[in-house]
């Protein structure tokens, strides 16, 4: 939606991105560039829940493509930002209030990388 680039005041920046508003599914984000110190982790990521297998697919392809695959639906992006791609039916099932059908989810899970 918006980059708002560094300028003259940070020896070296000059015309880097600092920040920058972007847009997904309705919902507004701010990225800032805090320097090489601030890098990725997993413990922020994103969260993807959705209706088909399809989608799925078409996000796992989308955003595993030059990044890296984990297990249970995790991945990150080429960018090194953790994201989790899961179909809405699996989060059913591992929040069941079954705790033998929730508990045999999470371990189904955990044996697949991209889930279907």
């Amino acid at each position: 939606m918006s980059i708002t680039r560094y300028g003259e005041e940070v020896p070296g920046m000059k015309g880097k991105v600092l920040s920058a508003i972007l847009q997904l599914d309705g919902q507004e984000y701010m990225a800032i560039d805090g320097g090489p110190q601030f890098t990725f982790t997993e413990a922020i990521s994103f969260f993807g829940n959705f209706e088909t297998q399809e989608e799925v697919d078409e996000l796992w392809k989308k955003l595993s493509e030059g990044g890296e695959k984990g297990s249970c639906g995790w991945l990150k992006d080429k960018y090194g930002a953790s994201w989790q791609i899961i179909p809405t039916a699996l989060g059913e099932l591992m929040q069941d209030k079954d705790a033998e059908k929730s508990k045999k989810s999470w371990k189904q899970c955990l044996k697949w990388i991209k889930l279907t």
